[in-house]
């Protein structure tokens, strides 16, 4: 057909005496001899794969993320302190775009934010007493895990291919395996037996300094070993190889395994092609894989492998995709990363809500909860208790722009009564927001003057 197609079109230049007006279009594109069929989006196709306690599980932690965002921005500012109208021009980093206003997160958690006028009618947020005893709590946490975020760094960068990572991307695993505030100018030297800073070209990375046989076992090899009982499983010092364990699948209570589509039978889960995976051989993600071959069994197996390991050094069991996505080649990982995840469901669950795709660890979640939580799993709860929020769950089903969580820190709900009135600032959604003068007036502002104003 193709070749017809360019036999017609030279025909055509031919004819023309070589003269060509225009885009040249050949018969097949003038005449095309059928409509293709539109193919489904990845979100149709995965409507009966989705699990619902699994989606309750990820609005709860948007709610977290989303004030936590607030309250780090918050501790930033002396005092915890700052006019209302500053943290407006700091939405974009926020993570808010318009109509939503960061006011809507204060009506919204009146436990952990305080709200005051002073008097000349400048409106200041702050912590309240709850959320400055969490801040100092969450301190104390970070700081009794900083060795577990060494272990987990260090096997990281033990799983790169050049044993060493940029430190902006390790930047965005910060939240999720438990690093502190400042691991970027303080936390990164503080194990120099561990790991050090290098500067190259392009930015400062985080480099290997010693390799741990004991840290180059899988978690998965652990699990597996305290099922079995070998107890020589966590001081193997034998380098990382070969592998053949399977991984851990669950479905939910109501799984089927296909679902029709114009009169075909489509199987989301192929027993034939789960059982020879789970049998397939592999390299273990900490021994060399340059010499593997893109596409092949075992190739797509060492990714599984590595992302199984990733997830289990998060402290909620989830990443967001994207930050899986960004190592794709320090971990010599797949190009099409989501389409590898799609495909081993079962051992992985990826929730399509929102602007950005989450991977959830499947294995590690009873229904909406974690099987086994950490102290600061246990405080990001105690922040969720604190913001009211109780999981309407009405929009579960859908995959809206603006998703359940959203919708209830954004005020846009039933309950949202007339408490906006209270915190009207007049130039939030206008340009003025950015006058020199106005800003001018609000930092020369004495903080000793709202002391009593937040103290009420």
């Amino acid at each position: 057909m193709r070749t017809t197609c360019l036999r017609d079109c030279l025909t055509e230049v031919l004819r023309r005496g070589g003269q060509v007006q225009g885009r040249l279009r050949c018969p097949a594109q003038l005449y095309p001899v059928r409509q293709m069929t539109r193919g489904r989006s990845v979100r149709e196709r995965s409507k009966k794969k989705r699990v619902h306690a699994l989606e309750v599980a990820i609005e709860r932690w948007k709610v977290i993320s989303k004030v936590l965002t607030v309250v780090d921005a918050l501790k930033m500012e002396e005092e915890h302190v700052t006019p209302l109208k500053r943290l407006e021009i700091l939405r974009p980093q926020l993570g808010l775009t318009k109509p939503h206003k960061v006011a809507h997160f204060v009506r919204r958690s009146p436990q952990l934010f305080e709200v005051c006028r002073d008097s000349r009618g400048v409106m200041w947020a702050g912590l309240s007493p709850q959320a400055e005893a969490l801040v100092e709590e969450e301190a104390r946490l970070l700081e009794e895990h900083w060795h577990t975020a060494a272990e987990y760094v260090t096997r990281l960068l033990m799983m790169s291919v050049d044993r060493r990572l940029p430190i902006d991307k390790i930047a965005h695993f910060r939240r999720d395996i438990g690093l502190p505030y400042d691991f970027r100018t303080r936390w990164v030297h503080m194990f120099p037996e561990q790991f050090r800073v290098v500067r190259l070209e392009d930015g400062d990375y985080l480099e290997l300094v010693s390799w741990n046989l004991n840290w180059a076992v899988t978690e998965l090899e652990k699990k597996t070993a305290a099922l079995t009982g070998d107890a020589n499983a966590h001081g193997n010092a034998s380098p990382p190889g070969e592998l053949s364990l399977p991984f851990p699948m669950k479905f939910p209570p109501n799984f089927t395994s296909y679902y029709k589509f114009r009169g075909k039978v489509h199987h989301y889960v192929k027993k034939g092609n789960t059982d020879l995976f789970q049998k397939t051989a592999y390299l273990s993600p900490y021994a060399e894989a340059r010499g593997l071959t893109p596409g092949s069994p075992e190739f797509d197996k060492r990714a599984v492998a590595v992302m199984h390991e990733i997830l289990n050094f998060t402290l909620e069991k989830r990443l967001v995709t994207d930050h899986l996505t960004h190592f794709r080649r320090e971990f010599v990982m797949p190009q099409k990363l989501m389409r590898l995840l799609l495909k081993h469901y079962g051992i992985f669950y990826v929730s399509e809500r929102g602007r950005r795709l989450s991977v959830f660890l499947t294995e590690s979640y009873d229904g909406p909860e974690l099987i086994h939580k950490c102290p600061l799993v246990r405080w990001r709860e105690k922040i969720l208790q604190l913001t009211g929020y109780r999981g309407r769950n009405k929009n579960l089903g859908k995959f809206d722009e603006l998703s359940d969580s959203e919708d209830y820190l954004f005020g846009n709900d039933d309950s949202s009564g007339d408490a906006d009135s209270i915190l009207d600032v007049k130039s939030e959604d206008s340009d003025d927001i950015m006058d020199d003068a106005t800003l001018a007036d609000d930092t020369e502002m004495d903080l000793g003057d709202l002391s009593d104003c937040f103290s009420e």
